[in-house]
């Protein structure tokens, strides 16, 4: 009987058990290790961050789901992976020993590479639960006393779908307590252009999310390199296509949200030879280690180079449905190493997203991620909006109930008319 751990309990961690124990029956045993004794639906915190949701509606306790599959779960945060002994060293002095490892811890939030960014700064973050509730706060301080808002993304940031969503968001629900004419937005990014979204741009993303910004009287500076944040005010140095400083500006704001760059969390980043400068996992084509051959990676923490070089430094995203193909691949290549076979899934490096905008929305199909590519596609409507109200419903019942199917491919190919992705 072998020993799979899954380091992590996310939209990676979770499907990965789940598939895991589908795929490989009861015959192995499979346990789920995190920080977090909790699941949370990322996607949501923005809505979170304005008050349209409740932590409740987004989070569940992790055990009860997991023990109705028969999979173990230990809520520690670990201390170190002893990648050559392979076993987990936790929190509390233990140890626990693998024969594969499958991480999908999700990513370090560097705040401190901008001084005074973050919660324990003066800008806030939707990228957990506590963070989102922590915004929720702060804007309520806002809409009590309306000022300046700045929302956007920190260099190295990688993710930016979010940093667009909660900015026409917060507009939305400005323009619903009609209390938007008293408050200035600018969209602030590290991205050459609006709509790069570290993707190099998809279909016409950049003259349709101008469009937006420009009709919902939002500013944007892009190439931007934030160089530090102070109470009530943002450093900010605009560069030009060529890398040169084209302008700093000292900007005021009342109440901010900047995403982060993303590194490895520790325990993995320490591991040597595992990963990259930055901490991200190093993986071959079937999402397993470069150096330990019963270890595996999927999600945010596996490195994945940027599609282009830009002026300020821009990471590329990993999108649900990227991710849910990675935990396909390390499921099917874990169960062929136990059957004696050589690894051959891989997984599909697409990008799909469904993006909310307040009560519109924009969806985006990159196919491939790295351009160039065979499917371009970007379209904006309020079915997409609908669309992600129902995907949260859908997947988080999925998660509940330990479904082990293609969550994304099921529901977000047909919610954008596309039967089937070559893969």
């Amino acid at each position: 009987m072998a020993h799979i751990v899954v380091l992590g309990a996310g939209t990676g961690g979770m499907p990965a058990a789940y598939d895991l124990r589908a795929e490989l029956g009861t015959e192995h045993r499979i346990t789920v290790v995190s920080a977090l004794d909790y699941f949370q639906f990322v996607p949501s915190n923005p809505w979170v961050a304005v008050g349209w949701r409740g932590r409740e509606d987004i989070t569940f306790p992790i055990k009860p789901c997991l023990d109705k599959k028969g999979i173990g779960f230990v809520a520690q945060r670990v201390a170190k992976i002893d990648a050559a002994g392979n076993a987990l060293e936790l929190a509390d002095g233990s140890r626990l020993p693998y024969d594969y490892l499958v991480i999908t811890t999700g990513p370090k939030l560097s705040f401190d590479e901008v001084p005074g960014a973050g919660p324990e700064g003066y800008t806030q973050s939707i990228c957990s639960i506590d963070h989102a509730e922590q915004t929720w706060a702060s804007y309520q301080a806002l809409v009590q006393a309306p000022g300046p808002v700045i929302i956007g993304a920190m260099p190295m940031a990688s993710c930016f779908g979010p940093a667009y969503e909660f900015a026409f968001i917060v507009n939305t629900d400005l323009r619903r307590r009609k209390i938007r004419n008293k408050v200035t937005m600018t969209y602030i990014t590290s991205e050459p252009y609006v709509g790069h979204m570290g993707l190099g741009g998809v279909g016409d993303s950049q003259g349709m999310l101008e469009s937006e910004l420009r009709s919902n009287d939002i500013k944007w500076i892009t190439n931007a390199k934030v160089t530090k944040v102070e109470d009530g005010k943002m450093f900010v140095t605009e560069l030009d296509d060529t890398g040169q400083v084209k302008k700093e500006h000292q900007l005021p704001f009342k109440f901010s949200m900047m995403l982060p760059a993303f590194k490895g969390v520790e325990p993995v980043a320490a591991v040597e030879g595992l990963c990259n400068p930055r901490g991200f996992v190093l993986i071959d084509e079937y999402q397993r280690s470069t150096k330990y051959r019963n270890i595996f990676s999927a999600g945010v923490c596996v490195a994945i180079p940027p599609v282009e070089v830009t002026p300020v430094p821009t990471g590329a995203p990993k999108t649900g449905y990227m991710i849910e193909t990675m935990v396909t691949a390390i499921v099917h290549n874990i169960a062929s190493d136990l059957a004696g076979k050589p690894a051959t899934a891989k997984a599909t490096w697409n990008a799909i997203c469904l993006a909310d905008m307040g009560d519109t929305g924009a969806a985006f199909v990159a196919l491939p991620q790295i351009p160039p590519r065979n499917v371009n596609w970007f379209k904006k409507g309020k079915w997409v909006h609908l669309a992600k109200v129902a995907f949260e419903k859908y997947f988080m019942y999925k998660m509940k109930n330990g479904s082990s199917e293609p969550i994304y491919e099921k529901y977000m190919l047909k919610a954008l008319g596309i039967e089937r992705l070559n893969k």
